[in-house]
């Protein structure tokens, strides 16, 4: 049974967090394809002062229909007060 869509990105954060060690900064998408629910979440890899210099980790996070975590990978990293264009 899907579950709402809030309920789903709580989770993936929950999970991701509790698997990496890392705390969550922001969610920043989510789509649906025939795998899942495809949620990125940054993470923050090293906290700094200030704060601009965090390093934050972009992951991947893939969700069934009933919110189970499947599969989880780092993307990429950056410095907060980098942008987040594409590459």
């Amino acid at each position: 049974m899907a579950k709402e869509l809030g309920i789903l990105i709580e989770k993936a954060r929950k999970e991701l967090s509790k698997l990496t060690g890392l705390a969550t900064s922001s969610t920043v998408g989510v789509s649906k394809d025939e795998k899942g629910w495809n949620i990125s979440i940054e993470m923050v890899e090293k906290r700094s002062i200030p704060d601009q210099m965090d390093i934050l980790a972009l992951y991947e996070v893939l969700l069934d229909e009933d919110g189970n975590l499947l599969n989880f990978e780092r993307k990429s990293m950056r410095r907060r007060m980098d942008s987040m264009g594409k590459e």
